[in-house]
């Protein structure tokens, strides 16, 4: 493995297991609960038609320095409002849908943050 490669692993690690993740909750989903897991990705496959919402992820993936704040502040944001919906305060969302809107804005913005930063190495 090149040197440029482990650089870029063991920099991006919070990158990485942002995606890890995603594609984990999406094999596990097909087996625990296959429909939930469908209507949860094929909302975020809609939701890729909302440019407003890409832009805003790869914005906040490319230019917050701090790519743990973008991290922590979406999942405090959809902690946040899960918390709202069950309180029966945001009657027009659900959970599914709010999670489909974090799964397209965490992967985007974890893109773009490695296409940020990375974009100089050559393989």
């Amino acid at each position: 493995m090149s040197d440029q490669f482990k650089t870029i692993l063991l920099k991006a690690k919070l990158n990485f297991a942002i995606l890890a993740a995603i594609l984990v909750i999406a094999v596990l989903g097909k087996f625990t609960n296959p429909e939930l897991t469908n209507s949860i990705f094929i909302t975020a496959d809609q939701l890729l038609s909302e440019l407003y919402l890409i832009f805003v992820a790869i914005t906040l993936g490319a230019f917050i320095p701090n790519f743990k704040l973008v991290v922590f502040g979406a999942i405090a944001a959809f902690i946040g409002a899960a918390v709202l919906i069950q309180m029966g305060i945001f009657t027009y969302l659900t959970t599914e849908y709010l999670f489909s809107v974090l799964i397209v804005v965490l992967g985007f913005a974890s893109i773009a943050n490695l296409y940020r930063h990375y974009r100089e190495f050559k393989f």
